[in-house]
Order: C-alpha cells, then structure tokens, then sequence
C-alpha cells in the first residue's frame, strides 16, 4: 500500500510587506548621449519622455545593487534577512551563465541557505517573480520571498545605435512577499507572444562573438515602433484582464505602475484602459531610464518616496518586454 502524502500548507493569502531600491550614482543626460547618435535631447524626451538615465560604475555590480535594494526593503518590511526562505532575482544582465547570481545575493544578505535562483523574463521579469511569490507562501513552500528585479544594461547597449543607446539604464529594486489574512496580490495574467521574439533582443549569440575576428559584447537591439504599437495596445487589455480577475474597477484603482519603457507607451495604456484622472501613474522613466526588470520596483518605490502612492492603496503593475513576455497583477502597496 502506498504511503499517503501529507498535502502543502501556506497561508491563505500573500502581499508585499517592504519595498527598497537602488539607484546608481552616476547620472548621464542626453546631452552626453547625443553626438554618437546624431541625435538632440529635444528628439529623445519627444520620443521617450526621457532626459536622464543612471549608469552604475564598476563597483555598482548587479549583486552590489541587489543587496542594497534588498538591505532597504528588509528594513521596511520588519524581516530579518534570515527569515527569508527564497530569493528569486529577475535579470537579462548578470553575464555569468551560471551560477545563479541569487545565491551569491541570499548569501551576502545572511539568509540562512534560503532557496535561490534567477528568471529571464526581461522587463516583464519583477512581474513574474512576484507572482511566483505569491504563489509560493499560499502554497507552503515559503513563508517569505525576496524579489529581485536589477539590470547593468548600459553593459550590454551599444551607445552608438540610434535606436537603443538613450533608452536603457542600470539599477535595483527589491521587495518582500509574505503571509497576509487578506488578499493583497491579486492573480496574475501574463504570457509571451514569441512569434514576435525577434522585436527585442540581443543582437549576437555568444557562438558568433566567439567566431568573429574582432570579437564584441553581444548588444540589445529592438524594433521600436513595432513594440510600440504592440505594448500600447495588447497591454492595455491584459492591465483589463488583470483588474477585472483581481475584482478591481479602474475607478477603485489610486496607482498605475507600468514598465518604464516609454512616456508614450504609458499614456496610451492609460488612456486605452480608460483611467480616471484621480490614478496616480508612475513616470520614473523620465530621470531613471528604463532599467528592463528593476523599472517596476524603482517606479513604485519613487511613487513612495514623493508621496504619489501610500501605504494601502491599490496599484496595477503591469510589464512587457523581450519574448514578448508580459505580466500583470494588483497589489495593495506596502
């Protein structure tokens, strides 16, 4: 007779307790930007609404930003670091291929031999990570969760391409995910569209940098206008999606927090989804750059900062990006 298995348990819901952040020092205007790429600020911020990014320096590494932004989140949530049972880093740029870089960050943070691994999910990444979380303490195999979204993309973008070198940038943020009595992450709908996997992307496999003469860091590439007509619309009804699942009506909704990928990009989702003018929309995008992974936590956590979002209310995060992939969920900010 076989032996009958004693079911998972976990709590019946999960929210976010602390968020946390990190932003390089380095800022780079446009102006530095601009004679590679033949290009003007007034054309950037018209096309991305961007006039600054930060770069990280040598000593900035992912690992560095990662532990920083999470050091910042665990304070705010009231979690020793050993309490954490996961840690789950979402990143297109940490160049080694193994091992994980989420080990290196569990065991610099001190969290007792906590489970740990990455996820490539591009920009949609934090998102992802977040839902696994979620789904992790209402399923037993963790009470808290660190989630990680951190990109070095100046790393990986070729600053003499007209198309990318003013759009990415490089930093962290982190939050915590524990057992709640109420529910306060809604469920997520995400997906990918891979027919259109060549949109986004690196622009070499490692085989051909390797086989060429003068061997180049392989860069990212996109076609913009077609992941701009793709993100302006399709997201606009997965953000839908994600409200009408979590029970939410756009005008019960204080906080939209969407990818920072472009100014543009974010006004026609909003206005797509039919936003009443009292939601508070996230626009980081303008001094941060977009940060691919981290844009979502260093977004929310600016919001925080200057008062645009507050401790309880109800925000819709919603990411897009390389795959395609894409994710979204409501979320009561810590």
């Amino acid at each position: 007779m076989s032996a009958a298995l004693r079911p998972p348990s976990g709590s019946p819901h999960a929210r976010l307790w602390g968020i946390g952040s990190y932003r390089p020092a380095r800022v780079v205007a446009n102006a530095e930007l601009v004679e590679a790429i033949d290009s003007s600020d007034e054309w950037i911020q018209q096309r991305t609404g961007i006039r600054e990014r930060r770069f990280a320096s040598p000593e900035e590494t992912v690992q560095m930003m990662s532990v920083a932004a999470s050091r910042q989140a665990l304070e705010r949530a009231g979690v020793d670091a050993r309490q954490i049972d996961c840690v789950v880093v979402a990143t297109v740029s940490h160049l080694l291929q193994t091992p994980a870089v989420a080990t290196a960050i569990a065991h610099e943070l001190g969290t007792d031999q906590a489970a740990a691994f990455d996820i490539s999910a591009a920009c949609a990444g934090f998102c992802h990570g977040i839902s696994l979380a979620a789904d992790m303490v209402r399923g037993g195999s963790a009470r808290h969760v660190l989630v990680i979204g951190v990109e070095r993309l100046s790393d990986i973008t070729d600053l003499t391409d007209r198309g990318t070198a003013f759009i990415f940038a490089d930093g962290a943020g982190a939050a915590v995910v524990g057992p709640s009595d109420e529910p306060g992450i809604g469920p997520v709908v995400w997906g990918s569209d891979g027919e259109q996997f060549d949109l986004i992307r690196t622009r070499e496999d490692w085989r051909d940098v390797l086989a060429a003469d003068a061997p180049v860091m392989p860069h990212l590439v996109m076609q913009g206008s077609a992941v701009f007509r793709w993100a302006s619309f399709t997201m606009a009804k997965v953000g839908l999606q994600a409200l009408d699942r979590a029970g939410v009506a756009p005008d019960q909704l204080d906080c939209f927090v969407p990818h920072q990928a472009n100014m543009r990009i974010t006004d026609a989702m909003a206005r797509a989804m039919k936003l009443p003018e009292t939601v508070r929309i996230a626009r980081d995008i303008a001094e941060q750059g977009n940060t691919s992974a981290a844009s979502i936590p260093l977004a929310l956590d600016r919001m925080l900062a200057e008062g645009d979002a507050r401790s309880g209310d109800t925000a819709l995060l919603i990411a897009f990006g390389a795959g395609l992939a894409y994710a979204a969920q409501v979320v009561t900010v810590p």
